[in-house]
């Protein structure tokens, strides 16, 4: 199928074009003559398949430019993503001579609510701020057509789900509804039953595994030497940006300020940046001029930058649904990608969980380092050697299904640990990363 067999407007086909794409990607095929037939949609499909014009040609084709009112909300997680979606939607949008306005904290109501009063016609925004505005009078879903859950396993999960739910009661009934994920567990569908009417499931391509096209890379160590290894693998590093995931924002900036002693070239992306320093440090490694991110879960929804080499689990993410999201980063549309995970004995209950999910075992060896003390960083601005101790670090890569070890066998007690993990409890750091309606400053 090409975009042409797609009943678009001219002029939005030309927008694609311009974007350098002329072959719909599977979940884009199957969806857009759903939604404008006027269907309501949940669509999976594994994180780079295209999701955004799945949803975003639709919607701009189904809104009538004369009237000036809201008739298409998109709800993302996090600001990253919000700023990503406009950024597609605006170029579509731009042809159809519809207005687009972007609701998100860390920054000023004024314009927001300037641009709604001078007749924004697509919203996209973080459910906080959105809701900011619907009870602040500024915002009305009164003409309201289309309505997106992007990344809506989140969205509906107990961190978002309590503002969302008051944003849909505010909706027409009489609206088209659209839920698109990269995980749409059993309880998602149950939740998402209650707003959709008889949806259309179409599910391309599930991403419950890391994609063929990811290298997977597990390496066992004690909780002391985790530091020492990081350096040890961004010392060997090669050209390509690497992210790196921590799992507290407090921790993330405390290794950030670590590494950036020692001389590496490194910047942390986490709750507590301003709006404006969260944008420097992302145009910055989107551009090249900074090669090693270091952030916390919120970039795994709303950072997309091409050619990302290498994703570091420096600690284990809470969910697997969040574990494949990081691993999502690289490895996009198709290219390779590799995906290294620090693995310390407290964290075995949860690789359990994580390797369940995925529904394969992974292959892992004990880091082969030590301690890592004879590691150092080079100099500021020094080129580092490309990774020429691969064959060392992993074993060697073959066809087939990769060797599977034996779990780890568990360790000491973590009885309060494991009581949170069980009971799906965020810690209470974790907690302050989302984006939700209950911290809406950081929204």
């Amino acid at each position: 199928m090409s975009f042409d067999e797609l009943q678009l407007h001219p002029a939005v086909r030309a927008a694609v074009a311009a974007m350098g794409i002329t072959v719909p990607t599977p979940i884009q095929a199957q969806t857009i003559p759903a939604l404008l037939a006027g269907r309501d949609v949940i669509g999976q499909a594994q994180t780079g398949s295209g999701k955004t014009l799945a949803f975003g040609l639709p919607l701009v084709e189904r809104i009538d430019p004369g009237i000036r009112a809201v008739q298409a909300l998109v709800l993302v997680p996090t600001r990253e993503l919000a700023i990503q979606v406009g950024g597609v939607l605006d170029a579509l949008c731009r042809v159809r001579h519809l207005s687009l306005t972007l609701l998100y904290g860390g920054r000023s109501l004024l314009p927001e609510r300037q641009a709604l009063y001078n007749g924004a016609q697509v919203i996209v925004g973080t459910p906080g701020r959105t809701l900011d505005h619907l009870r602040q009078g500024n915002l009305s879903l009164l003409r309201l057509r289309c309505f997106v859950l992007d990344e809506g396993d989140e969205m509906l999960d107990r961190g978002f789900a309590p503002d969302v739910e008051r944003i849909l009661a505010l909706a027409p009934a009489k609206r088209q509804t659209a839920l698109f994920s990269a995980t749409v567990p059993d309880w998602v569908n149950t939740t998402a039953a209650r707003h959709l009417r008889n949806p259309l499931l179409i599910c391309v391509d599930p991403e419950t595994v890391v994609p063929t096209t990811i290298e997977h890379v597990v390496y066992e160590m004690d909780p002391t030497v985790r530091l020492a290894a990081l350096r040890h693998l961004l010392d060997q590093r090669g050209d390509g940006p690497i992210l790196v995931f921590g799992r507290t924002k407090h921790g993330v900036k405390k290794l950030a300020q670590q590494l950036s002693a020692q001389g590496y070239p490194v910047d942390a992306l986490q709750g507590n940046l301003s709006q404006h320093a969260r944008e420097r440090v992302m145009a910055a490694f989107r551009s090249g001029e900074l090669p090693i991110l270091l952030a916390t879960n919120v970039a795994a929804r709303g950072l997309d930058v091409d050619g990302i080499d290498q994703v570091i689990n420096y600690e284990l993410p809470d969910s697997p649904a969040l574990f494949t999201h990081r691993a999502g980063r690289t490895g996009r549309m198709g290219r390779p990608g590799e995906v290294i995970t620090f693995l310390t004995p407290p964290d075995a209950p949860k690789w359990r969980e994580i390797e369940r999910a995925l529904g394969r075992r992974v292959a892992r060896t004990a880091w082969p380092h030590g301690t890592g003390q004879g590691s150092h960083p080079a100099p500021a601005g020094t080129r580092r050697a490309p990774f020429l101790t691969e064959t060392l670090l992993r074993p060697r890569a073959r066809a087939g299904p990769q060797p599977v070890h034996r779990a780890l066998a568990g360790g000491r007690q973590y009885t309060a640990w494991l009581r949170r993990v069980d009971g799906h409890q965020p810690h209470a750091d974790e907690q302050e990363e989302l984006d939700s309606g209950s911290s809406r400053g950081s929204n």
